[in-house]
């Protein structure tokens, strides 16, 4: 079996139970809805007792459960084509460079973490149609200035 056909089998329990998401990661716990549904999705992870839980939950045989606590293959093809994923691309190609300008003014040379990373997604309602409220964290990581002589920063934090 492959890690795509255990998501497609996992979807497929879903389908036939009638399930939400937000009973799955109930019943699973651990961690962020978002990354539960992400490993079950072969985005990520589970760790062993969480990939334990979930083969209980969804009924899933020694083998399978050992394939939720593997590392995945991570990603899809760019641009992507779901019109929901495109827009998510869109987001950064238009506002990217500015969230960039942004960013580096205030901690300095170096990026957001998307592996030291926090996100929530709420509803917000709004008399004009109910708003998705999306909410990202991410561990400031200043480049490295390796080779530097003395004198010379060692990392690209924001010089004062």
């Amino acid at each position: 079996m492959t890690r795509a056909e255990l998501t497609e089998k996992i979807l497929d329990i879903k389908r036939r139970n009638d399930w939400s998401w937000r009973h799955i990661c109930t019943e699973i716990g651990g961690m962020s809805d978002i990354l539960v549904v992400g490993a079950l999705l072969g985005q990520m992870k589970l760790v062993k007792p969480l990939a334990r839980k979930a083969a209980a939950l969804f009924g899933l045989s020694a083998v399978e459960e050992r394939m939720l606590n593997e590392v995945p293959s991570r990603g899809t093809p760019m641009p992507p084509t779901d019109p929901l994923l495109y827009r998510f691309y869109e987001l950064v190609m238009v506002n990217g460079p500015a969230w960039k300008a942004l960013i580096e003014e205030e901690f300095g040379d170096g990026i957001m973490s998307a592996i030291d990373f926090d996100m929530t997604i709420d509803r917000e309602a709004n008399p004009k149609g109910d708003r998705v409220r999306i909410s990202m964290s991410g561990k400031f990581l200043p480049y490295k200035y390796y080779g530097n002589e003395q004198g010379i920063p060692e990392v690209g934090y924001k010089e004062g």
